[in-house]
């Protein structure tokens, strides 16, 4: 989100730094008018493009998937350390992955897979 490395902290790298996505964010979407579909990978990222819309907890915001759609997709951070969270969550590998990835084909498809193209049908949003 921030394009910059924040450092680490105690439990991991610290969050983005709100300076490095003002000053690049904006900037970059405005490159890429034609996005169907945006990836929000961890809670920073759906802080910021969900604000007051996002739930209580990342599980309830991913739960709420589609409440988001067709234009956002809330998902965990796909890290080693939230492993126990994915255990815990087994819905989200059998219900939830398969949809997404169906929804990612139909856009390949959709924009003839894009191949060399400049059009973007998706963006990936890391925490």
């Amino acid at each position: 989100m921030g394009y910059c490395y924040p450092g680490r902290g105690r439990g991991g790298d610290l969050p983005p730094r709100r300076e490095c996505a003002d000053l690049w964010l904006d900037q970059l979407l405005t490159k890429l008018p034609s996005i169907e579909l945006t990836l929000l990978i961890g809670l920073h990222a759906q802080k910021h493009f969900l604000g007051r819309r996002r739930k209580a907890t990342l599980t309830d915001t991913v739960k709420a998937w589609a409440e988001f759609g067709p234009e956002y997709f809330p998902l965990p951070h796909p890290s080693a350390r939230n492993t126990p969270w994915f255990q815990r969550n087994p819905w989200f590998g059998l219900d939830l992955l398969p949809m997404l990835k169906g929804r990612i084909a139909d856009l390949g498809a959709h924009d003839g897979s894009n191949a060399g193209g400049s059009q973007q049908s998706f963006k990936i949003i890391p925490h």
